[in-house]
């Protein structure tokens, strides 16, 4: 298939039975950049891309798009709005109809949206080798806000002195989004709560108290802490962390060198982007792929 920037393009809201069409669209789209710049796919199945699109698809808490060309999908992407500030994530685009504007498209129709809501904020997470994709959300008025380091393995030490950690329960909902208010400025409550009724979401505590917590140890999980010692002990409990690996600012040099020491492996270079709302964080802290 070849477009031109004319084409004109249908765009609508995805519905649960798109997910398949979109997941095919999504491994191909992530396999062939992986491959092209010779590092491991996000997705390693197909039926993990399907499934990870499932999801948002047929969750109210998530709005999600789908480009068209003459009735065919070629493209999609995901806002996560549980928050004030959303999270961008996944966009795909059919590797046959790349470069032809399709994604700009899609970026504009998300970004349209977030502005009518009067969203905060809007972010997501680039791969940082990949150069037009830079290129592109800069242009549309996102700034590159942290350098990341995917990291995957599992960590040597199995606990930190002092740090108690244990799965995150209903009512340790508050305490937890302080620390995310304390760091960020502002609560991922709902994106939390839905973790912890599945059982994903952990904590740590120090002298009886709460002062950092993890949606998940994964590729699409989040964490905030009061500071590094926190953070490293909710590494430290996981035997492994979901998908890729977990996404570590570099700039936090004592919690990159700590996660080298410890045997984790860098798997990529991310990039953390937004535009709006951004308070630099206070803290420690890991985002989502979706930020």
């Amino acid at each position: 298939m070849t477009l031109s920037l004319a084409t004109r393009l249908d765009i609508r809201q995805a519905t649960p039975g798109d997910a398949p069409a979109c997941g095919q669209i999504c491994y191909e789209a992530f396999g062939a950049l992986s491959r092209a710049h010779n590092f491991p796919s996000d997705f390693p199945s197909l039926e993990a891309a399907i499934g990870m699109l499932g999801q948002p698809f047929g969750d109210p808490g998530f709005h999600c798009m789908v480009a068209l060309h003459e009735g065919r999908i070629i493209g999609s992407v995901c806002l996560d709005e549980r928050a004030p500030v959303v999270c961008l994530g996944p966009i795909t685009v059919d590797p046959a109809a790349q470069n032809a504007g399709a994604g700009r498209r899609l970026m504009e129709a998300a970004l349209e949206r977030e502005r009518g809501r009067g969203a905060a904020g809007v972010r997501l997470v680039q791969a940082a080798f990949h150069n037009r994709t830079m290129a592109l959300y800069a242009s549309l008025g996102f700034d590159a806000r942290e350098p990341l380091s995917c990291m995957q393995g599992r960590t040597r030490t199995r606990g930190l002195p002092g740090c108690a950690v244990r799965p995150a329960r209903l009512d340790d909902l508050d305490a937890c989004c302080a620390v995310a208010r304390r760091v960020h400025g502002f609560e991922r409550r709902a994106e939390l709560e839905q973790m912890i009724r599945a059982g994903e979401a952990r904590l740590v505590e120090r002298e009886g108290r709460i002062t950092g917590y993890a949606s998940a140890l994964a590729f699409f999980g989040h964490a905030a802490a009061e500071g590094t010692t926190d953070l490293k002990a909710l590494l430290a409990s996981a035997d492994g962390f979901q998908g890729p690996g977990v996404l570590v600012p570099t700039r936090n040099a004592g919690l990159f060198r700590w996660c080298l020491a410890e045997g984790l492996r860098v798997v990529q270079p991310m990039t953390l982007m937004s535009v709006g709302f951004y308070n630099e964080p206070e803290g420690a802290w890991l985002p989502s792929v979706s930020s």
